[in-house]
């Protein structure tokens, strides 16, 4: 039997401790290395069938389990590159190459990579280590004879820009931009000269592309958020303007912006809540604080325009008149030539509104309210040689109820027969029918709405068996007391009326 000293069971103890150890690393390191072989193989398998982002995850866990191997780097890159995500990308192939600088299939890849980014420079230095390793490679002699005329075209670009020639810049830019399609430099030059050929359209989308370019882009949103309230859509402007308030809650200039698109915004959509409330008065002055808000760009004036043209119309017509012109110059739409037809209806300027709906017609032949607007219009045309009840009682056509009632009161005291003799008589009571005529149609809502659309209803060739079916007389509809004139309660001149 060995008796081991206590120090010789120590170091015995120990060695068996590690060769143990050493083991079950082994077995570990075994155990990793498979791992990390299967992640690749799913990996390529899952990119053979276009499964981009399972793939990503495979080759995710196989850097994961082994940092050192430059073909997992390589793998993902190539996955990166295909989901158009070019940072990562490039920090992958920038991995591989410095694992591996022999490695000529990913240099030519971050070759064409730093093309696309509009880093022709360094492009340049890849394609020429490639082309002395492999003075055949077909992709790098492709793109290293486009390096050259590609930059000579990109400073032509930026020269035509400055000389104003935008025109020019935007079609040269547009070749570059399809070999450079991820440098946002070039994608904000051409949004200058857009900007300056009025194609806002196409600056925002330019713009929205560098959001995406540019990490933490609060001055693309900020431009962004600019470019939708130059073409009045300023809830997507303020959409915008929270973006780069999101990236950066203490940027001066997003602030400042967003507090007055936010301002302007909440006055149009309140406007818009009040026409559908028919609030025309409250709508008016919510959309002149629009104009007060902004006095320079002419789109963002539109709503106000737009908003003023629509409620005016029941207030004050000639104002509605004022302010659809206002809006029409800005952007001439068919709508528009119909709210100022109705304001013009309402203004008794009726050749002017039949000129109005044309227009929208010539605009949009289909247009069904042009349409019903423009035979609204000429049946009015026939009603004026008639009678016009807003006429005889002297009101406006936006008169309320209260403002007819008084008008009527008022030319009742006055034509009232009793107060004439002989001819005059005749003449008072032929006046007087015409007023009570006026004020029952004028004060009940159905026959009025007929009446604005251009039919009157106590006209017995446009009525059957209506209340004018055999001619109206206001005397078959009083009855006559001494102490008062007609209407619920008036009195005074020595008689009161009731109606049936």
């Amino acid at each position: 039997m060995t008796i081991f000293a206590p120090h010789y069971r120590t170091a015995y103890s120990l060695w068996v401790f590690f060769v143990s150890l050493d083991i079950n690393l082994f077995e570990i390191e075994c155990t990793s290395v498979a791992e990390v072989d299967r992640h690749l193989e799913m990996g390529v398998q899952m990119l053979a069938k276009g499964q981009l982002h399972d793939a990503l995850s495979h080759f995710h866990a196989a850097i994961d389990g082994d940092p050192t191997n430059f073909l997992s780097y390589y793998r993902r890159a190539t996955v990166y590159l295909a989901l158009g995500r070019s940072r990562p990308g490039l920090q992958d192939l920038d991995e591989v190459i410095e694992r591996k600088p022999d490695f000529t299939a990913a240099r030519a890849q971050r070759a064409g990579v730093l093309v696309k980014l509009g880093r022709l420079e360094e492009a340049h230095i890849d394609l020429e280590n490639v082309l002395r390793r492999e003075p055949g490679h077909e992709e790098a002699n492709k793109l290293y004879t486009l390096i050259e005329p590609l930059k000579r075209e990109i400073l032509e670009a930026y020269s035509s820009v400055r000389t104003s020639r935008h025109q020019h810049a935007i079609l040269l830019l547009k070749n570059i931009i399809e070999r450079c399609p991820w440098d946002a430099s070039l994608r904000e030059l051409r949004v200058e000269a857009y900007q300056a050929v009025g194609d806002v359209m196409n600056a925002i989308a330019d713009m929205r592309v560098t959001t995406k370019l540019v990490q933490d882009n609060t001055q693309g949103f900020l431009k962004l958020a600019n470019l939708y309230y130059q073409i009045g859509d300023v809830e997507q402007g303020l959409s915008e303007i929270r973006e780069c308030l999101k990236l950066d809650p203490d940027h001066k200039e997003c602030f400042q912006f967003y507090k007055k698109i936010k301002k302007v915004s909440k006055f149009n959509n309140d406007a818009q809540d009040f026409i559908k409330d028919k609030q025309y008065e409250d709508c008016v002055i919510t959309a002149k604080k629009i104009l007060r808000e902004e006095k320079e760009v002419v789109e963002v004036q539109f709503l106000a325009y737009d908003k003023l043209c629509q409620c005016e119309v029941h207030m004050n017509p000639s104002e509605a008149i004022k302010f659809c012109n206002k809006a029409i110059n800005i952007k001439e739409e068919a709508r528009l030539y119909c709210d100022l037809g109705e304001a013009h209806i309402a203004d008794e300027m009726l050749d002017e509104a039949v000129n109005d709906f044309q227009k929208a017609l010539n605009i949009d032949e289909n247009l069904q309210r042009a349409k019903e607007g423009l035979e609204k219009t000429q049946k009015l045309k026939k009603q004026a040689s008639k009678r016009d009840y807003y006429k005889i009682l002297g009101v406006k056509r936006t008169a309320n109820k209260k403002e007819i009632t008084k008008a009527y009161r008022g030319l009742a005291q006055k034509w009232h027969p009793d107060h004439f003799d002989g001819e005059e008589k005749k003449k008072a009571e032929k006046m007087f029918i015409d007023i009570a005529a006026a004020k029952e149609v004028l004060t009940d809502e159905e026959m009025r709405a007929k009446f604005d659309n251009g039919e009157d209803p106590l006209d017995p060739e446009q009525q059957q068996g209506g209340p004018g079916g055999h001619g109206f007389n206001p005397f078959q509809h009083f009855h006559f007391h001494q102490g008062g004139f007609p209407g619920g309660g008036f009195h005074g001149g020595g008689f009161k009326f009731h109606f049936n």
